[in-house]
């Protein structure tokens, strides 16, 4: 008889000990869950703010892409040649001929580039003191020559 209810504890006991582990880890599946649907919200959050900060780009404007492909070149082709055009121009003497402004500290040297459509880079630039920003328009002739053309410049207070 004794035998009879100390199994019977050791099954109740058993039984309270695998619901309560149950019952955790449900709880923990639940908040797992929960935080899944928060990270795949905002990943689609930033997907969308990709999205809409790519559309004022080459590579994400289609035509802008198909401007190019009528010419028989390719987008990310153009984007290379003008970027390497730009980047180059660093090394003449007197700096970027690019900027539109007389040096400062230094020379001026275009940092970096980024293209906003088929005809328009902004730049970024300085002379190691002084920064300041630049809208370049590249265009190709008839001969296929790039066209390279500061629009316009800010330079940013000290």
């Amino acid at each position: 008889m004794y035998l009879f209810f100390f199994a019977l504890l050791l099954v109740l006991f058993q039984y309270m000990n695998q619901k309560s582990i149950f019952e955790s880890q449900e709880q923990h599946i639940t908040s797992l869950q929960d935080k899944m649907t928060q990270a795949n919200d905002s990943i689609e959050k930033l997907n969308d703010r990709v999205a809409e900060l790519n559309y004022f780009t080459l590579m994400g404007n289609d035509n802008a892409m198909t401007y190019f492909e009528k010419l028989g070149m390719e987008a990310s082709q153009v984007e290379a040649f003008v970027s390497d055009a730009i980047y180059e121009q660093n090394f003449e003497s007197g700096g970027n001929p690019l900027v539109p402004l007389e040096p400062m500290y230094g020379k001026w040297i275009v940092n970096k580039v980024k293209f906003l459509n088929h005809r328009w880079v902004l730049a970024d630039f300085s002379d190691g003191k002084y920064w300041g920003d630049m809208v370049v328009e590249y265009f190709f002739d008839e001969n296929n020559q790039l066209q390279l053309t500061p629009l316009s410049s800010v330079l940013y207070p000290q």
